[in-house]
């Protein structure tokens, strides 16, 4: 049975977009890859006797990731692409036959706990262990140093965060401290542009700009464990995770250093595939492709990852960014092959960081393979995009459409990482509303003392905690079928929920970049772009705030503009964005208390994610008066709709004034500083 975009519903796990609703089609090994050319086409029967038909250009795919993606874009051979889960840029679709594209979408598929549970080989995100430092604001030191971090460096940076009042909790040190060497690039030579990516790693150890030689004079700490030490303290910090390759480092490691023989290592050159060279060429790839790779012995992997991780581990480190998973697609020839490669060394991976690591501490990147996601049972964090590249203009927007629709398959399996951001950049809001409505870990890679504090601030609260939402965000079901960023007409709306009310995040994607592959399109202007939001059409599973017998109206406050609207359930709200500019709406339930109040808590007003602020709503029966009572965390200012003005309003049993807003309902009241958590009551 045909079915349109409006028929889309969630069949896969417990929020994934399933394309259509019944009947199902009929698989029997739903996990077995079908050999295909890049010419060939596959059908499938489903029991209405509706055909779907698939077609690939790769020369194997998994008939399951098809089906199950419908008309989404995807690409599993390359994580550094700009390939994103989306409909309309040709590489395979799905539909009954004749359908192109989306206008007769296949209604597909089992749940994804099915496959899960009869594949054995991954798990939902809703089973992981999520780890602890998503719940806190984090600095990375890639984009602040790159290759130069130091550690004056890092103390500068975490000094000057504590110091704007959004003190980093969390901290990547990213590439640039182990103990490596590179044959490629001699010294007083001129830089040669790719032969870092040909630098292999000599010892498990950090090298000596975190620790002391000898006992000369040096700017160095003694080792990697008292630095970590000094910082924990004199910062605060909770986490701090250091950056390795999946393969050591990007080169792998030396093949003849003492502290890297044990592993076996030998050199292999990697092969990219046709269709990983027919997206936009990557220079790390690349280089590592002529420099080659020293691949550890399959047979040691275990060992390697447990020496370094127990090694780091005692150093006071508490997790791990492990970067160019995609590599073993590259090399596994000979070994087995990619599908059963990367089987090995993710379990081996995880098993070092289980035993290791007790709070599941790692970030998965470069590991967008599907092989790579069926095969994560308890990594919990995934980047689901490109790099943020924060001098390239062209790619700031690509970046949060990219998430966005990754987010869709992703956000079942691991939390969606976005990726780090610059706080001082003309598209700094931008990339901070996305992470405030995308449920995932916000850090940012400022240069020390670069920083904008009016939008960190709407992120952070004093105490280093952000007001994470609740689940990944993704795109609103009017999107999934559009392109925002090229089709010069639609807007990018995101959606996501809090403990109390919803959020949805609205991005003009236009006019600021191409899709690769799409650079010759006639390009827009600036385009302004009108849409319009609807507070249950764009929030999935609403209901979850709202309950399931509501049937009231909203109250929609706009960010940006500090306007509170009141919407029908199924209400439309204009709205009209220039390119790179957004805006971020809570969505709360109008619930009527004591037969006369109509009333919404907002949350915080200035933060992005307001809602993200309140913990719970509840009426108060104690006293004679009657109140509610909202009970929440951090400083700044309380909103809510109420159709009455209060009589009198407390925080925290103490008398609070308030301000109320007769035109728009508005209510408000002021949490001050220095408050962690609070109980605001209003009385009637």
């Amino acid at each position: 049975m045909a079915g349109t975009v409006q028929d889309i519903g969630r069949e896969m796990g417990s929020s994934c977009y399933s394309i259509l609703q019944k009947p199902k089609a009929v698989c029997t090994d739903i996990y077995s890859s079908v050999p295909m050319t890049s010419s060939s086409m596959l059908t499938m029967t489903c029991p209405s006797s509706t055909t779907l038909t698939a077609t690939t250009s790769r020369a194997r795919t998994s008939l399951l990731l098809q089906l199950k993606l419908g008309c989404h874009h995807w690409s599993p051979s390359r994580s550094r692409s700009w390939t994103c889960l989306r409909y309309g840029h040709g590489r395979g679709y799905i539909g009954g036959e004749g359908g192109g594209g989306g206008s007769c979408v296949a209604e597909a598929l089992p749940k994804l706990r099915i496959l899960q549970t009869y594949s054995g080989t991954f798990a939902l995100r809703e089973t992981k262990q999520m780890p602890g430092m998503l719940d806190w604001f984090g600095w990375c030191t890639w984009d602040a140093f790159y290759h130069d971090v130091n550690p004056q460096g890092i103390k500068d940076g975490l000094s000057s965060l504590s110091k704007g009042g959004t003190p980093a909790r969390f901290l990547i040190i990213d590439d640039g401290w182990q103990d490596t060497t590179n044959e490629f690039q001699k010294e007083e030579e001129p830089f040669v542009e790719g032969s870092q990516f040909g630098a292999r790693l000599m010892s498990i150890r950090e090298n000596m700009k975190f620790r002391k030689a000898s006992s000369k004079a040096s700017s160095a700490p003694n080792s990697l464990k008292e630095f970590i030490s000094d910082i924990k303290s004199t910062f605060g910090l909770k986490y701090v995770y250091v950056w390795h390759a999946l393969m050591g480092y990007w080169g792998g490691l030396h093949l003849d250093a003492p502290g890297t023989q044990k592993y076996n290592p030998t050199l292999k050159y990697p092969v990219q595939s046709p269709g990983n060279l027919a997206h936009k060429r990557d220079i790390a790839m690349d280089s590592m492709e002529k420099y080659g790779v020293g691949t550890i012995d399959p047979a040691r992997i275990f060992e390697f990852y447990d020496d370094l991780h127990r090694y780091i581990a005692s150093q006071g480190v508490d997790g791990v960014k492990v970067d160019v998973q995609n590599i073993l697609e590259t090399v596994a020839t000979g070994s087995g092959g990619r599908v059963s490669l990367t089987k090995h060394f993710q379990q081996a991976l995880e098993e070092s960081i289980a035993r290791n690591f007790q709070d599941n501490g790692i970030i998965c990147c470069m590991g967008q393979s599907t092989d790579s996601i069926y095969n994560s049972k308890k990594s919990a964090i995934t980047r689901a995009s490109d790099d943020y590249y924060p001098k390239n203009p062209n790619t700031q927007t690509l970046h949060i459409a990219a998430v966005a629709y990754n987010s869709i398959f992703f956000g079942e399996v691991v939390v969606p990482d976005w990726d780090m951001f610059y706080s001082r950049h003309n598209a700094a809001e931008y990339h901070a509303i996305a992470r405030a409505v995308g449920g995932c870990g916000v850090y940012v890679s400022d240069q020390p003392g670069q920083h904008d504090f009016n939008i960190l601030r709407r992120l952070v609260l004093p105490d280093g905690s952000v007001l994470r939402a609740k689940y990944p965000g993704r795109p609103s079901r009017d999107c999934l079928f559009c392109d925002p960023v090229m089709d010069g007409k639609s807007l990018l709306k995101i959606w996501n929920l809090n403990k109390c009310t919803g959020v949805i995040g609205i991005f003009n994607c236009q006019g600021a970049g191409s899709w690769p592959g799409l650079e010759d399109s006639p390009k827009m202007n600036s385009p302004e772009i009108s849409g319009k939001i609807s507070p249950s059409d764009d929030i999935d599973y609403f209901e979850e705030v709202s309950g399931k017998s509501w049937k009231g109206d909203c109250a929609v406050f706009s960010f940006k503009s500090a306007s509170l609207f009141r919407l029908a359930k199924h209400g439309k709200l204009d709205i009209t964005l220039g390119t790179l500019q957004c805006d971020i709406f809570s969505v709360s339930p109008i619930k009527v208390y004591g037969k006369k109040v109509e009333f919404a808590p907002i949350g915080l007003i200035n933060m992005y994610n307001s809602g993200g602020a309140t913990d719970a709503i509840e009426v108060i029966t104690e006293f004679s008066d009657f109140g509610i009572r909202i009970k929440g965390r951090g400083p700044g200012i309380f909103g809510a709709y109420s159709n009455l003005k209060p009589k009198s309003c407390s925080m925290n049993l103490m008398d609070e004034g308030f301000e109320f807003r007769s035109e728009d309902c508005l209510l408000t009241i002021p949490i001050p500083s220095g408050t962690d958590t609070w109980e605001v009551a209003v009385y009637y």
